[in-house]
């Protein structure tokens, strides 16, 4: 016997004591991590428009790198030459690989789903390639992520009973054959998708036999893919009291503040989503009081800052409470979201200058990551619920027809 404990493993610190969300860490080989946390979207290696100091700066934690993309260019196994992810893209703080089934089901045609694994012309180029999980994992150990997910079926919200029945005992079976073949269990954790759509015995028969398999960290996959957020957090109810307690709960393809909260208190920790950039590079803001689209007009000789409410990392932080978060403050000198203006940014995207498109990417990234740190205070300090009245009132949410994320 021995209580050594596993590559990635959870920490609780606090339960806040009107909604049950939790407070902890997740320590990981690269290091030890806040949560709640999001997750930046650094699909093939790389955070679009962000480099890694930035990254830091803005205080990221994890980043999610996508296992279809790298293993189709450049290739698992060049950059298992190069020492690995981290040291290819010059990241040393912890990775999240998907395992590259969406991108199977979502951008190849002509694909043929089997017990084996799924056959499809990869987007590129057209050649032929054949996923299973095996495969999904053997790209996954090359690439040496923190954390792996297995390979499971991407499959819209609303198909009928059978259908989802027979795809999520499918991705149960290949959960285990994911467990199975995985070679470095000391340096990476293999996380299982919980399957079902809306139907709660689904769901429930999912969760159970995974919870079986005794894995590192569990994902509720399946949401956020066109259901609305009341369905989502349906969902969520009966799903999250399934999931051990003592492990990390992660929710894919979630960022619009409202559902995070709403995640959160119902037990979610790990959120990724490629929203924050997607917009940003399209001259979209995501900030306190609501979206900003910083190429209309009126910005033109708006000469108040970028957002006055967002700060920003020093180069070397430090630890600034018992639960571990960094200390905010500015760079001495310069904090682009305060320093700038909102008309010189509207400038950079009307000429059309790729400088804008990276503020604006960096710009969402953070007001995330601050907005998660904000959560992090308000669950220590048992405020979850005055915390999301306030984003309610602030954001607009509880404006009529109004236009959020």
């Amino acid at each position: 016997m021995t209580d050594q404990k596993p590559a990635v493993w959870y920490e609780h610190l606090h339960t806040e004591k009107h909604t049950g969300a939790r407070r902890g860490r997740i320590h990981t080989p690269h290091g030890v991590f806040e949560t709640p946390m999001f997750m930046p979207v650094g699909t093939q290696g790389a955070v679009k428009g962000v480099d890694a100091r930035t990254l830091k700066e803005i205080g990221s934690q994890f980043i999610l790198s996508n296992t279809y993309h790298l293993w189709v260019r450049p290739g698992d196994e060049l950059i298992a030459e190069a020492g690995g992810l981290h040291k290819y893209m010059g990241w040393d703080q912890a990775i999240l690989t998907d395992s590259g089934g969406f991108q199977v089901f979502s951008l190849s045609d002509a694909r043929k789903l089997k017990e084996e694994g799924v056959t499809f012309q990869n987007h590129v180029n057209g050649d032929r390639m054949f996923l299973s999980p095996e495969v999904a994992m053997r790209i996954q150990n090359n690439l040496g992520s923190d954390v792996m997910m297995q390979l499971d079926e991407a499959i819209p919200y609303f198909e009928p009973y059978d259908y989802v029945k027979e795809s999520m005992q499918r991705s149960l079976r290949w959960a285990d054959r994911a467990q199975q073949y995985h070679k470095k269990t000391d340096s990476q954790a293999l996380f299982g998708i919980v399957q079902g759509a809306g139907f709660r015995a689904l769901r429930t028969e999912s969760a159970q036999e995974l919870v079986k398999m005794d894995l590192p960290g569990y994902a509720v996959g399946g949401l956020s893919v066109g259901e609305s957020k009341t369905e989502m957090n349906r969902v969520l109810d009966f799903t999250m009291p399934l999931l051990p307690e003592d492990k990390p709960r992660y929710l894919m393809g979630v960022a619009a503040p409202d559902s995070l909260i709403d995640s959160v208190m119902r037990g979610i920790d790990m959120f990724d989503c490629v929203l924050p950039t997607r917009i940003g590079r399209k001259g979209t803001l995501m900030t306190r009081h609501g979206r900003v689209v910083i190429r209309n007009a009126k910005y033109k000789n708006d000469f108040t800052p970028i957002d006055a409410d967002l700060s920003y990392y020093s180069d070397n932080p430090i630890r600034t409470n018992q639960f571990g978060d960094l200390a905010q403050y500015d760079i001495p000198g310069f904090n682009p979201f305060q320093t700038l203006t909102r008309s010189y940014l509207h400038h950079l995207f009307n000429a059309h200058e790729l400088l804008g498109a990276q503020i604006a990417s960096a710009h969402n990234l953070r007001f995330l990551l601050q907005f998660m740190e904000d959560m992090r205070r308000a669950i220590e300090n048992d405020e979850l619920l005055e915390f999301r009245e306030q984003v309610m009132e602030e954001y607009g949410y509880n404006k009529p027809n109004a236009r959020l994320f």
